[in-house]
């Protein structure tokens, strides 16, 4: 049976979709729309928590509330005055009523029957999360060149959750469909994890013995950074942030997450040593830039001639931002965080009644 068929049950769970967004004004009018099409036939909430945006996000935001009053399939905002991405998904579970909670980001789109199949797959799996595939789509050249970077083995590793692959139990999974009881007895994201809170989330589940379960045949369609700065920095903090929890969870360290940060010190070992013992060793940065360009110009097949020029651009910004997050990540960040968990990470329960699963 293919994992994406729709659900037809007429006693389906209702489900509350939740959106963290900062200066969205460009996606999340669309984002918002391919969550109300879903063809799911229970009851269906978007809880969108707001950020303090510089664009027009508030006011489109303020839009579909008005567009959407009344009905079966209700937009609703709550505030989330910090900006943080892992205070604003606590604050819109707090806010949403639902026993199944999915999670969006402001410039994900979902593919059609991705909440029916999710939600099934919770039933058939006795899973605690559910999640699939970072679809990565660019719209201009350079974001075409990140997106194919950001699916490719040369540039994610072996990450089902970017690549692809077999259906199964994971270590994390994209986004994620959850139990709203599992998020509670957790105590929801820790809102300290600035980034990789999603990691740490399904690392926390896992320990509590829920199964977190990937399949390919959910998709989210993800738009990347539109800069070579922006992508940078993007990267940077999940290095920087994907340290944290290997200190803070010390058995969830994984060779993949080690790649980066290996290819750096490489590469700077290399041009130093070259410079001043011996040419020999720039085969260490010359062997790492050779890989780049070969690993593009087989990743690059089918891309536009600008698109595949950037590629390997993306993929060293990737490679090296990540690792070099990972290197400089100060061991402060972790003793912050492991203050602030005592005794839960965060307090995400509404104190409602919530429907069975």
């Amino acid at each position: 049976m293919n994992e994406s068929s729709p659900t037809q049950s007429p006693s389906a769970p209702s489900v509350s979709v939740i959106m963290p967004v900062l200066n969205e004004e460009r996606h999340l009018r669309t984002a918002v729309t391919r969550i109300l099409e879903q063809e799911y036939p229970g009851d269906l909430e978007v809880v969108i928590a707001l950020g303090p945006s510089e664009d027009r996000t508030d006011e489109i935001a303020a839009q579909l509330v008005a567009e959407t009053a009344g009905t079966s399939r209700e937009v609703r905002t709550v505030p989330n005055p910090t900006g943080r991405t892992p205070a604003a998904l606590n604050a819109a579970i707090r806010g949403s009523r639902h026993p199944i909670v999915v999670r969006v980001d402001g410039h994900g789109l979902l593919t059609p029957g991705y909440i029916a199949t999710a939600v099934r797959l919770l039933a058939d799996k006795s899973a605690a999360n559910v999640g699939g595939v970072m679809h990565a789509e660019g719209e201009t050249d350079w974001e075409r060149a990140v997106a194919a970077a950001m699916t490719s083995r040369i540039g994610v590793g072996n990450a089902a959750f970017h690549t692809g692959g077999e259906a199964g139990p994971a270590d994390t999974v994209y986004l994620g469909v959850f139990r709203r009881k599992v998020l509670e007895r957790l105590g929801g994201y820790n809102e300290e994890f600035v980034r990789a809170q999603d990691w740490e989330l399904n690392y926390r589940i896992r320990q509590d013995g829920g199964l977190v379960w990937f399949t390919p045949d959910l998709k989210v369609s993800y738009r990347p950074r539109p800069s070579v700065r922006k992508l940078a920095r993007q990267y940077r903090d999940y290095g920087r942030w994907r340290r944290v929890v290997t200190r803070y969870h010390r058995g969830s360290v994984n060779l993949r997450y080690l790649a980066p940060p290996a290819a750096v010190a490489g590469c700077a070992v290399g041009l130093v040593a070259g410079a001043v013992l011996h040419p020999l060793f720039l085969v260490l940065p010359g062997g790492y830039a050779a890989a780049v360009l070969l690993g593009s110009l087989r990743e690059g097949r089918g891309l536009p001639a600008r698109a595949r020029a950037w590629l390997p651009v993306a993929l060293a910004t990737m490679h090296m931002s990540w690792g070099w997050g990972f290197l400089t990540s100060p061991r402060s960040l972790a003793r912050r965080v492991i203050a602030s968990t005592a005794p839960g990470p965060g307090a995400v329960s509404n104190g409602q009644a919530q429907q069975p699963v």
